[in-house]
C-alpha cells in the first residue's frame, strides 16, 4: 500500500434515517499527511488503497488517538475528543485529488478550501453538486427535508421551536470554519468552501461563493462568485475592494489583482490586472467592445474585453453620453505605484 495521500481527515457528521450522509465536519484536515501518520492509521481503518470514506466507532477513534499519541499530537488530541461523539464518525482518506465520489469527500474538498490549505480551483471539486444533498439547516444543525415537517411538529408539541435558517446544498463557512484575521458582516453569506484571506472584511452585503476568495487583505462589498480569486493589496498599501460582482465559474478563474476597485453594481468576466478600476454600473465580459483612448481622449481603436485582460493601470468607464465603453490608462495609479517604487 502506498503511504502517500493526498489528503486526510477524522470528521463527525449528519446522516438521515437511511444512514446516507448530510453533512460532515473536518476540525482538523490534514493535506499531505506524512507517510508515517498514514501507516499508523491504515490498519485501524482497514484502508488499503484509493479514495474511501470510512465509518469508525468510537473505540477505534480511541485506537486511532493512542496510534498517533506521539506521530501527530494534535490529531491524537481530536481523536480523543471525537471518541466521546454521539454523531456518526467517518475518516476520509484521499490518496489523490479527483472528482470526490461520497459527500463526506465533497465535504473535505470544502474544508480544504475554506481552512486555506488549497486555493480557488488548486483542487478538483467535479461532480460536487449531486454529492451535496438539498438539506434544511436549522438550529439544531442539518436535517433532511424529508423528515423536517415531523421534526417541527414534534418542536412545537414540547413548546418549542424548530427554526429553519436556509434550504441549500451549502452550509454557511462559519458554522465549520473561521479563519484568523478576517470580518464577515453577515455570515450566512460565505459559503463553506470559500477561501478567506488574512485581512479580508466582507461587508453585509458582500457574499463570496465556494472555490472562490480573496487573497486578503481587501473589502468585499459585493458578489464573488465561484472561480473568482481577489488578489492582494501590497504597494498601494492596501486592498482590492469590490462593491460589484466578479463572474467565474467551469474551469476558469477570474483573477483580480492587487490595489483594483470594482465600483458598486459593476461586474467583470475577465480577469483584471493591477490598479484596475471599473466604473460603478460597468460589466465587462470577453466580449464587450471597448473603446481605447489617449490621453487628449482620441480613440485610438476599438478592441474586446478579453484583449485587455490581466493588464494593469486601467480605468474602465461607460461615456454618458454614446453609452460607450472606454478605457483610459490609470494615471492616479501609474503615478502611486512609481512613487512608491522610488520611496523604496
Amino acid at each position: 500500500m502506498s503511504q502517500s495521500l493526498f489528503s486526510l481527515a477524522f470528521g463527525v457528521g449528519t446522516q438521515n434515517r437511511q444512514d446516507a450522509w448530510l453533512e460532515v465536519f473536518y476540525a482538523q484536515p490534514l493535506l499531505n499527511p506524512a507517510a508515517e501518520l498514514v501507516a499508523a492509521v491504515a490498519p485501524i481503518l482497514g484502508y488499503e488503497a484509493g479514495n474511501q470514506a470510512i465509518a469508525f466507532s468510537n473505540q477505534q477513534a480511541y485506537q486511532l488517538a493512542d496510534a498517533l499519541k506521539t506521530i501527530a499530537p494534535a490529531q491524537a488530541a481530536l481523536l480523543n475528543r471525537l471518541a466521546e461523539s454521539q454523531k456518526p464518525l467517518v475518516a476520509t482518506l484521499l490518496a489523490e485529488d479527483a472528482a470526490p465520489a461520497s459527500t463526506p469527500e465533497a465535504y473535505l474538498k470544502l474544508h480544504l478550501l475554506s481552512h486555506r490549505l488549497v486555493k480557488p480551483h488548486g483542487v478538483n471539486l467535479s461532480g460536487i453538486f449531486p454529492l451535496l444533498p438539498n438539506v434544511a439547516w436549522t438550529n439544531i444543525g442539518a436535517v433532511d427535508l424529508a423528515e423536517l415537517a415531523e421534526l417541527q411538529l414534534e418542536a412545537r408539541l414540547k413548546g418549542k421551536l424548530l427554526e429553519v435558517f436556509s434550504v441549500d446544498k451549502f452550509p454557511k463557512m462559519t458554522d465549520y470554519v473561521v479563519p484568523a484575521g478576517v470580518r464577515i458582516a453577515d455570515t450566512a453569506r460565505v459559503r463553506l468552501g470559500a477561501y478567506i484571506g488574512e485581512g479580508t472584511t466582507v461587508m453585509h452585503e458582500g457574499f463570496v461563493n465556494f472555490n472562490a476568495g480573496t487573497a486578503g487583505p481587501g473589502m468585499i462589498e459585493g458578489r464573488v462568485s465561484a472561480g473568482v480569486f481577489v488578489g492582494k493589496g501590497s504597494d498601494l498599501g492596501g486592498g482590492c475592494s469590490t462593491m460589484g460582482t466578479l463572474s467565474g465559474g467551469g474551469n476558469i478563474v477570474i483573477s483580480v489583482g492587487e490595489g483594483c476597485l470594482i465600483g458598486a453594481n459593476a461586474g467583470i468576466g475577465i480577469p483584471l490586472g493591477d490598479r484596475n478600476i471599473v466604473e460603478a454600473g460597468l460589466y465587462v465580459t470577453a466580449g464587450t467592445k471597448i473603446a481605447l483612448l489617449d490621453d487628449q481622449n482620441n480613440l485610438v481603436k476599438v478592441v474586446k474585453g478579453r484583449e485587455l485582460a490581466g493588464q494593469p493601470d486601467l480605468l474602465l468607464r461607460r461615456n454618458s453620453q454614446t453609452g460607450a465603453v472606454e478605457c483610459k490608462t490609470n494615471k492616479t495609479a501609474i503615478e502611486l505605484n512609481e512613487a512608491l517604487h522610488a520611496h523604496n
